[in-house]
Parts: C-alpha cells; structure tokens; sequence
C-alpha cells in the first residue's frame, strides 16, 4: 500500500507510481506504462499544461478536443463557481432548472432550423445511444417497427458503448467486442485521400453519395438511421471530405424515408469554421462539378462555394459544449419527431435517463462557453488563426516526408511517410521532450489547439512539429 503525508510535496514520481496502482487508464495497455510512463499534469493555463516538475506542454490536442478556450478560462470558472452557490445539482425526471432551460433555449437559437427540442446525457457515446434509440422508437411509434438497422461510413467513429460500436467501424474497438453488437453496414466514406488520381474531392463525395443511394434504395425498408461525422471523420486520422456529401445525404434520407444523425459531438462548437459543420453543406449541387484533382492542402472544406446548410433530424453534441470543463452531451431534434412520443401511454414515451442529465453545473459552463462564442467573436477570430497557421506552415506542409496536408476550421492534419516502427508512440513522445503534446493516429499527425492559441504559440507549433518529422523521417 502507497501512503504519502498530506505535508509532503507532490512529484512527477510519486503520483505516476500511486496512479499506476490505483487507477485503470482509457484507451490503454497497461503493461505497456512500464516503458512509456504516464505524465503527471499539476495543473493547466491557457493553452499550456505543466508536470510537478515545472515542465509545460502545448495542448496542441486540446485535451481530446475539448478544451476550446484553454485550461481555467476564468469566465467558465467564474460561472460554475457561482452556479455552486445555487444548486449543484436536482434530477432532470419531474423537475427542472434555469441553467438546462436557459441552455435549450439558446441552443434551439445556434442550431440549424427546426431542431428545437434536448435531450441530455453526460458523454458523447451516450449522446450516440440516445440518438439510435430516439430514431428506431420513433418508427416503432409511427407503426414502422421494422425500421431498426443503422448504417454509418467506413471508418466511422461514434463511441464505446454497445450501440455507438454498432455503428463504429473502427476494428480495434469494434471487434474486440462484436459477440455483443449488433453489426451493422457502413457504406463508403467520402475521404478525399480514397480518391482517383485527377479525381477532385467533390467528384470523389458525389460518387460515394451515389453508393449510399444505391445501399438506400435496397434497404430502406428496414432502415432507421444513417449516422455521419460532418466533414471530419476523426478517428480515420482527420478524414475530411467535401461539404456536397452532406446535401445529398439529406436529400437521399429524405427521398427513402431514413433518418439522418449528425453526430457533431467533436466537430461542433465552431470546430470546422462554423458554429457546426452542417452549416456547411452547400445551398444546391454543381452543375459539372471539376473532376480535375485539388484534393490537396485545405479545400476540402469547400472554401468558395455558397453555403446553405441542412438540418439532420438529430445533432448529437457533446466536447467541446462546456468547454472542456465538466461532462455534457445534448442531443436535438425536430419537433415531428418529438410529437410522435408524445401521449398518454408510457411505453410511447422516450425510456431513456442518465442520473446526472442536464446537470445545473455543466449547463452553467456551457452556457458561459456560448457567451465566449458571441463576446470574442470566436469564429471570425478562428478564420484569422487558420490564415495564419496555413501561411507560416509552408515548410511543413512542402516537407518531403509529409503526405495529404489538410485543414478545416481549427483542425489540421497530414500523414508522414516513415518507416520508423510504431510511430505515433515515438511522435507522441519526441513531442514532450519538445514541449509538444501530440497524440498521432497511426502516422497521421493532426493539431486541434484550443481557440485562443496565439500566433507566437502557433510558431512554436509548427516549428517544433517540423523538428519532430525530421527526427522521424
């Protein structure tokens, strides 16, 4: 048994050992800790984050995407801290509270037009499962109960849990547990570095959209939802593909009577450039859309072209919403799909709840973390960061070893071509002796800063990164 005194001081050492016997890591082989160990954080500001040895970090990751204005934002602090003053915490079954109104009602404002209605959860895999559930009772109550396969792309990545790894089709999570899934299909995602040569990222969506109608047309007798990361598949390494994909989903949803879920759980809260990436789907199809190639750099969000948006019939949401400070998932809908659960009969009723749904705390620091969005005006803001961080990541971008450079919003990402052995550990750790954190896909390398990263903090970045791909190439 590990003791130490209250009065002793806390080390890198210390901490690392009584985690190590006390607490079981996510997404990790433990065994694996013994020769690559953890890294303690005693505390984090701004952008940076720092080890009890006074060693700092650039968050270059966000702390897996969440932390949008930095580590202890004092105006998301200030709001918890005055929000404990009040209530901390009442269940959300039979009562209700001003911070989860306040938040649905400002919500129902940002969102795409017609999803008016929340529903909350603490995590985005549940957020994931509420939106499958909500989707396939939803047809039960409307006398279609046959209605209740998914289908989501390849490569998708939607959470953990039993229902969301249905719809993940990410083996390495997937199929250590598909004796306890029910599979479903995926259908071919619209990643521009999957297309032809000479074949734009366009071109290459809309021929991936016509292998979605062509899945649609065979099964949307039995199908509830088609399930979609907008713009950026983030477990595929940063996938992105062009915003046209998104218009003919939810013309083909429409058209065969299937529901279609946006899963913005970490690509919205101005992730991708606009509050969320739906906004981006353009107002109607290119007549005769270039084939020629451009799928380099950062097109792939479809800069230029006119932008109307869709509403999907559910927008999961989750990450970043509080800013990275406490657990929140949201789900919206429309009110049609609302009105189909409302009745006298419980079994007709939404059976779904998590104890701390719409926890006053967390509504708090979201509702603060939406009020920085209108006070700074983040997303012009982020328009000028991405200018600037494309402008000074030239020789990175034209480094001989880098590989698909791409860019949407505040997201970054290109492969490295290296035949150094089990890369994204060696990345990840020359990262931190350069003050870096890092955190590779496979031998892609992607950068999610916090939203107030400044252009000195960008230089560092970016140089430092390019130090690192020379050490690894």
């Amino acid at each position: 048994m590990i003791l130490r005194m209250s009065n002793q001081p806390e080390n890198n050492a210390n901490l690392l050992v009584r985690s190590l016997s006390a607490v079981w890591h996510p997404c990790s082989q433990m065994k694996h800790y013994e020769n690559f160990p953890l890294l303690p954080i005693a505390r984090g500001s701004g952008v940076w984050l720092y080890d009890y040895d006074k060693k700092r970090y650039l968050d270059a990751v966000s702390s897996w995407w969440v932390n949008l204005f930095g580590h202890c934002d004092p105006r998301i602090s200030a709001a918890i801290t005055d929000q404990l003053g009040k209530l901390e915490h009442v269940m959300l079954a039979g009562f209700t509270h001003e911070p989860v109104v306040q938040l649905s009602e400002r919500l129902r404002e940002l969102a795409p037009k017609g999803l008016g209605h929340c529903f909350y959860a603490s995590d985005g895999a549940s957020a994931t499962e509420i939106a499958l559930k909500m989707s396939a009772h939803y047809w039960r109550n409307s006398g279609k109960p046959e209605k209740m396969q998914f289908i989501s792309l390849e490569n998708s990545y939607h959470g953990e849990t039993l229902g969301a790894l249905s719809v993940t089709d990410v083996a390495l999570f997937r199929d250590a547990y598909g004796a306890l899934i029910r599979q479903q299909s995926a259908v071919p995602s619209p990643d521009w570095r999957k297309a032809a040569a000479g074949e734009s990222a366009e071109v290459y969506a809309l021929r991936c959209a016509d292998a979605l109608e062509q899945h649609l047309q065979r099964h949307h007798a039995q199908l509830a939802a088609f399930i979609i990361e907008p713009l950026v598949q983030g477990a595929a390494g940063m996938a992105m593909y062009h915003p046209v994909y998104l218009l003919r989903a939810r013309q083909l949803c429409d058209e065969y009577g299937v529901h279609l879920i946006a899963d913005e759980i970490a690509v919205g809260m101005g992730r991708t450039g606009t509050m969320f990436a739906c906004e981006q789907a353009p107002a109607t199809l290119s007549p005769d859309p270039s084939p020629a190639s451009g799928r380099g750099e950062h097109d792939s969000a479809g800069e230029g072209i006119k932008k109307n948006g869709i509403t999907p019939d559910f927008l999961c949401l989750s990450k970043g919403i509080t800013g990275g400070y406490l657990p929140l998932s949201v789900v919206m809908t429309r009110d049609e799909i609302y009105q189909a659960f409302y009745g006298d009969e419980m079994t007709s009723g939404f059976l779904h709840s998590h104890s701390y749904t719409g926890n006053p705390l967390a509504c708090r620091a979201a509702l603060a973390t939406l009020d920085i969005f209108a006070q700074d005006n983040v997303l012009a803001m982020n328009r000028n960061k991405a200018a600037y961080m494309n402008e000074i990541a030239t020789p990175l971008r034209e480094h001989r070893s880098v590989r698909n450079w791409r860019n949407t919003g505040m997201i970054w990402a290109f492969e490295v071509e290296t035949s150094q052995h089990d890369f994204a550990r060696r990345c990840f750790a020359l990262a931190l002796g350069n003050e870096l954190l890092l955190r590779p896909i496979g031998n892609t390398i992607y950068f999610m800063p916090p939203y107030i990263i400044s252009e000195l903090e960008m230089d560092l970045l970016v140089s430092r990164t390019l130090r690192i791909v020379n050490q690894l190439s």
